[in-house]
């Protein structure tokens, strides 16, 4: 009887993501995604219609987006662009 050999796959550990936004822009995220977060969940307490609450939502989803991006520093549109900006070009 023949044996079936199966690789193992490599082990996957959590790495953090390389950071690709500056300070200062880290800090208009937050700031901005909170404020949009905010806005839209007050706008979505008082929303009526389906089209209105569906866009609500996404404007909440969009802060939170900011304010996670602004955290840890790294966009992944960004990265799938290619992009650095010119203050870290010089820290890879």
């Amino acid at each position: 009887m023949a044996t079936v050999h199966v690789p193992k796959e490599p082990a996957r550990s959590w790495r953090h993501p390389t950071v690709n936004i500056t300070l200062q822009e880290r800090i208009g995220r937050i700031v901005l995604g909170t404020l949009t977060a905010i806005a839209g969940g007050l706008l979505l307490a008082s929303a009526t219609t389906v089209v209105a609450v569906v866009l609500e939502t996404l404007l909440v989803v969009a802060g939170l987006d900011l304010v996670v991006t602004g955290t840890l520093g790294h966009c992944p549109l960004y990265q799938k662009l290619g992009y650095v900006p010119a203050p870290l070009r010089g820290q890879r």
